[in-house]
Order: C-alpha cells, then structure tokens, then sequence
C-alpha cells in the first residue's frame, strides 16, 4: 500500500483533527510497535524487580557508558542522572576510548542486540586498557566475547526492538548498577510508577487532542527542531532519533541556552522548520527566563509552535516520562503519515555494506 492510500485509509478528518484509532494504528504498524509500548510500565517494575546480582563497587572514579542507538539513549540517561556525583561519567559513542580510562574506570557496554560493532570495538579497547567491565545484551557477538574470556555479562531480552526494550535494559542496569551509581530505591520505584500513570493517557488514541503524545503529532511539522536544557538533552535526542527511526522524517535538536548564542538567527528567514520547547519545571532560574524570551520572539514572529514539559519529581522520572510521551509521538506521528514505524531498511543497507 502506497504512502498516500495508507493515510486516507487511517486517518479521517474531523474539524482539522485527524481521528487514529486502533484498527487504522493497527493496520499501519503492521509489527506491534505501539502495542509493545502499552508494556513499558511492566517491563520497566519486572526489569527491576528481578534483581538481578549486582556487580561490586569496584571503586571506580570514572565510569563510561559506550553504545549506540537505542542503548545509546540508555547511555545518556545514566549521564544525566549521574551528573552531580563526584565520579567522572562520560558516554562513549563510535570507536574511540577515552584516553583517561584505566583500572580505576568502570566500562558499561550496552548492545541490545549484541551486535553492534561499535560497541564490541569500545569493550575490548576496555579490556586492553585493564578497565573495569560489565555488559549487557539479548544475545550476540557482545555475548559470545565476554563468555570466552569469563568478562562479567548480563543477558537482557530485547523487546520487540532495540528502540522499545528501553525500559527493561534501563532498569535491570539499574537493578545490577546499584552498588556504583547513587540512585536510591525510592526514586527508581517513583520513576516507574510514573510510566504507569502516563500510560493510559497517551497510549489511547481515543482521547483525542486530550491525548497530549497524539496532539504533539498531529501539529508535527515535516521538520521539526528540538530545543532543551541539558539536564533533559537525553530525552531530546532520543525523540530526534525516534522520529528518524519511526516517522522516517528528519528532525534536528539544540541545547536552548547554545542556540540563543546562534540558532536563534536562522529565525529571520521563513522555514518549514517549527520548534518544540522540551522544558522541566526545576529548570535553572536562567533558562526559565530564555525559554519566556523564546516564547515571546516566537509569538512575535507569527511561528507555531510546540511545548512540552516534563513530568516526575526527579530527573530520573523525567527523563523516562518525556521519552515515553514523546516516543508514543513518534508512533502516532508515523500513523499519519502512512509509515509502518518499525523497519529501518537504510540502517540495515548500511550494516550491510559494513559487513555487520
């Protein structure tokens, strides 16, 4: 079914507003995506609540979190959520160690599907440096290296997608990090007791404009730009990447105090690019003010725009209740369009043409 057959088939308008439901969902998202992301709030108490053996505290004055994509994502939510403690956190993406790490480093590598040549490469560029390791994957090359040479290894069983299993990778590392990483138990739980409380909400299509993940994709522009305070850039970037993997459309993201030092310019010219402003409410008393400026020039200038806040009393629960709010906007975004969210054919080409 072509693109433009697909959207007339799903969508109906209606007073401007394009009724999904779950048949049209269903019939686009051919693979379940959006019936897999119902399970997060599930997947996220299991993960955790299976405890699994937690590694000792290994002392380490530096821990580095290397994947991509998908695990990725997970890295740069432990970077967030590890920022005000006295150990050096660095994400590792691509194929470069940081030259600081040694034994006194704590390496986490996350393939969730074991494959990922990237990340292999940056575990056993660990291994040679004498670091500190701990891996996790559902299987793979990541799996079968760190068993022939007895490396400390936990299996995690993806779900549906390497994008979709965030959740249970994100919380048994939690469960098996525990003794490095400062979160206490009460947060974490809070964290995925919000995953509950968002989900009725916004996996049902039926809510309408009241359903705030449909709401945000049916205003989507063809390119959207997402601006956001560091201690959110995690979520930011994870839902650029999940509009490029889901909705197949492209999508940019900025630091919002960098982009009033030069982004902000390109403003003066029209686009067909609109901004979304991912915002918390404990965001330091100076980006509070950036973000009125930037509503006001907007405003001002005649742009349509999007904001987005985020929930939860932690940044822990922040992050993950952005990424499921707007992850599900990601889903809805590729209904309307006609895409099925779940293939990723030119990631696919290129691991081909890798020999990945």
């Amino acid at each position: 079914m072509n693109p433009e057959a697909a959207h007339a088939l799903c969508t109906r308008t209606c007073g401007g507003w394009h009724l999904i439901d779950d048949a049209a969902i269903k019939n686009i998202d051919t693979q379940g995506m959006a019936h897999a992301y119902m399970h997060w709030p599930q997947m996220a108490k299991d993960a955790y609540a299976a405890r699994n053996t937690s590694i000792p505290d290994v002392k380490a004055d530096h821990i580095i979190f290397a994947g991509m994509g998908g695990s990725g994502a997970i890295s740069d939510i432990f970077e967030s959520i590890l920022s005000d403690i006295d150990v050096h956190v660095d994400v590792a993406k691509g194929y470069r160690l940081p030259k600081t790490a040694d034994s006194n480093t704590l390496v986490v590598a996350t393939s969730i599907s074991g494959n990922t040549a990237e990340t292999l490469h940056l575990l056993d560029a660990a291994v040679k440096a004498g670091c500190h390791t701990v891996s996790f994957s559902a299987g793979g090359m990541i799996r079968d290296y760190c068993t022939s040479r007895d490396l400390d290894y936990r299996p995690v069983p993806m779900q549906h997608s390497p994008r979709a299993s965030l959740p249970v990778f994100l919380y048994s590392m939690m469960s098996v990090l525990q003794n490095n990483i400062p979160v206490p138990e009460s947060v974490i739980r809070d964290s995925v007791s919000l995953l509950a409380e968002l989900a009725p909400s916004i996996s049902d299509p039926a809510l309408g404009s009241e359903n705030q993940a449909l709401s945000l994709a049916e205003w989507l522009p063809d390119v959207p730009i997402i601006y956001y305070p560091w201690g959110l850039r995690a979520a930011a970037i994870r839902f650029k990447n999940s509009l490029q993997e889901n909705a197949k459309t492209h999508a940019m993201a900025e630091d919002v105090m960098e982009t009033c030092h030069n982004g902000i310019v390109s403003w003066v010219r029209d686009s067909v690019v609109r901004p979304i402003l991912v915002y918390g409410t404990d965001d330091h008393i100076k980006t509070k003010e950036r973000w009125k400026i930037l509503e006001d020039f907007f405003t001002h200038k005649s742009i349509s725009y999007r904001t987005v806040e985020a929930p939860g009393s932690s940044i822990l629960a922040r992050l993950v209740g952005l990424i499921y709010i707007l992850d599900y906007a990601s889903i809805y975004r590729s209904v309307i369009l006609g895409i099925d969210p779940t293939p990723v054919g030119p990631i696919e080409y290129i691991k081909g043409k890798l020999g990945a």
